[in-house]
């Protein structure tokens, strides 16, 4: 790993070790029957460059929010119209182009301009489920004074790429035989993910392999579960690993995150042993070493089942 990788690991390591991480803020445009231009977000550690709009190159028969296919630095790179996709008008045109790798895919999307990036607390970030708001994970507030505070909209940027290219995005939940797992008798994996269409897929991938599981939509929902758990365990006379044989985080997850969940369960001596996993669309060597330098016993990108139940299986005979 060369020195300025290292550096990127360390800095995201301070970051996650303060519960904190960077928004890059973006406009769209107008928002519908508005003249607003609302704020929408997405995690720096997703974004590889920011680029002036190259020359798009338009593809026969595309989705109808594709622009086309962009040459940059030799890679053909698909290009998303992300205002088309969310509904606001660009009045002042299409000017900037954010490349992001996620989920194993890299892909561009078209946004009317980049404001700025700032630090945040996970705890300054809210889940928008419930708010009305399908292709937002969550609502960022941006400033200190909670009365008077800037909004950005997070975006579910898997989502996003799920309802352009559905084919391309099938979710791959069925594991054979070889690959069921059995974990000890009376325990379940607690589970914790923001994303809807995530849990769906955890949901159906752990089914698939016969395990039982509670699923939680925050890392504050399932650190808030696992205590519980552990008190109703100590009750009995049992310990947590009685009831749960290990617990499986995303990373990006409002009020608080999987690094801060993780380093929770690392540092409380009720749960010392208790396997921990992290499962998340931010892949690469470097986020891998991240995840290892947090103390989580396992890290699988989003989504292969197979590759899930292979993980899980190597964390539980460990």
């Amino acid at each position: 790993m060369n020195k300025s990788s290292m550096r990127d690991v360390d800095e995201r390591t301070n970051l996650a070790g303060n519960s904190m991480f960077e928004l890059l803020l973006f406009r769209l445009g107008e928002a519908p029957g508005t003249d607003k231009r609302e704020l929408f977000g997405i995690n720096v550690f997703k974004v590889r460059e920011i680029l002036v709009m190259p020359e798009v190159t338009a593809m026969v028969n595309s989705p109808p929010a594709v622009m086309g296919v962009a040459n940059i630095r030799g890679q053909m790179i698909t290009v998303i119209n992300l205002p088309q996709i969310v509904g606001t008008n660009p009045t002042k045109g299409l000017g900037i182009l954010l490349v992001t790798e996620f989920a194993r895919s890299t892909q561009a999307f078209a946004v009317e301009e980049v404001n700025e990036i700032v630090r945040l607390e996970w705890k300054q970030v809210l889940s928008a489920e419930g708010r009305g708001g399908g292709l937002v994970t969550s609502i960022a507030r941006l400033d200190g004074d909670i009365e008077n505070t800037r909004l950005a909209q997070v975006l579910d940027v898997e989502q996003i790429l799920r309802d352009v290219f559905p084919e391309q995005h099938q979710l791959d939940i069925a594991v054979d035989d070889g690959h069921k797992l059995h974990l000890p008798p009376g325990t379940v994996v607690l589970a914790a993910d923001d994303s809807a269409v995530a849990r769906m897929m955890i949901e159906q991938g752990l089914t698939s392999m016969g395990v039982p599981f509670i699923m939680t939509k925050t890392g504050q929902e399932a650190w808030d579960r696992l205590k519980a758990m552990a008190a109703e365990a100590e009750s009995q006379g049992k310990t947590i690993r009685d009831k749960v044989a290990m617990v499986l985080t995303d990373l990006e997850m409002p009020e608080m995150d999987g690094f801060t969940l993780t380093r929770n369960i690392k540092q409380d001596a009720r749960f010392s042993g208790l396997p921990v996993v992290i499962h998340s669309s931010l892949t690469g060597s470097t986020n891998e070493d991240h995840v290892k330098k947090v103390g989580a016993d396992g890290y699988v990108a989003k989504f292969v089942a197979e590759e899930l139940a292979d993980t899980i299986r190597r964390v539980l005979t460990r």
